[in-house]
């Protein structure tokens, strides 16, 4: 289970995307993922796939190993196509066979949500498989910096959201664990109605509560163990530089970003 969730992954590496500055990468996700939804047709689209290829294969990640992340997304990207096709009724009717009604618009349409959202979930993964926790914190915090005048909580936020991307796989690897050792003791999740399936969920998600509330307080104790005190004073051992490689990132973006906006129907 803890292969098929890249979420929160890091792989080390020393890649392009790797040398960037966290913060270069999570404004380029930023904007591309509003970019997104601008593009509507195929010139724009086929801009954006091959930016989101051209980094996938930059990152120098294993392929492999990004698509297997996926899979869990492959169920909603082809629900989602499916739902437009029986629900969506524009366009000329390209099948008609039994019940079944099928519109050109909602295989267009269709197509174009289900690349966006596979869009949307390949770019942003590439942000924790190539950047580490500490950085991403790092990131957040100096974009915020900002609102500390008007008495924000930023490094706090910041820690929050580390924490949390680092402690996604923990939780899946925990979550491997228990449902094996509940499956060992005759626990079926996939076999039977809806309602004994969900009342077979209760065993796995008490003792998998459990397990992150004892890893929340061992952390506490781990972090006032060695003085922490908030971000007052703090000092960092790395600090984030912008180099011409994320000049040379941010002028590639914003080519592309002119390329779908050029290319992009107006009617």
């Amino acid at each position: 289970m803890n292969n098929l969730m890249i979420i929160g992954q890091y792989v080390p590496g020393d890649s392009v995307i790797h040398r960037l500055d966290p913060r270069t990468k999570i404004t380029v996700i930023f904007f591309f993922v509003v970019i997104v939804f601008f593009a509507n047709n195929l010139w724009s689209y086929s801009t954006l796939i091959i930016f989101a290829l051209l980094s996938m294969f930059s990152s120098k990640v294993p392929i492999r190993f990004i698509l297997k992340g996926l899979t869990p997304v492959w169920f909603l990207i082809i629900f989602t196509f499916l739902l437009h096709l029986f629900i969506t009724k524009e366009g000329t009717k390209v099948v008609d066979f039994w019940i079944f009604e099928f519109y050109s618009g909602g295989i267009l349409q269709g197509i174009a949500i289900s690349i966006r959202f596979f869009l949307l979930i390949l770019v942003t993964s590439l942000l924790t498989l190539t950047t580490t926790p500490i950085e991403i914190t790092d990131a957040v915090e100096e974009m915020l910096a900002p609102l500390k005048k008007v008495k924000f909580p930023v490094h706090e936020l910041a820690l929050m959201m580390s924490i949390s991307l680092r402690f996604i796989p923990t939780l899946m690897q925990e979550t491997e664990k228990i449902s094996r050792a509940q499956a060992s003791r005759g626990v079926d999740y996939r076999t039977g109605p809806l309602k004994e399936r969900i009342k077979a969920i209760v065993p796995l998600l008490v003792p998998l509560f459990v397990s992150a509330f004892k890893r929340a307080e061992e952390l506490a104790m781990a972090m006032e163990a060695r003085g922490y005190r908030g971000g007052e004073g703090r000092s960092k051992l790395r600090e984030l530089r912008i180099e011409k490689i994320d000049i040379g990132i941010y002028i590639f973006f914003i080519i592309v970003a002119a390329i779908v906006f050029a290319t992009r129907s107006y009617g």
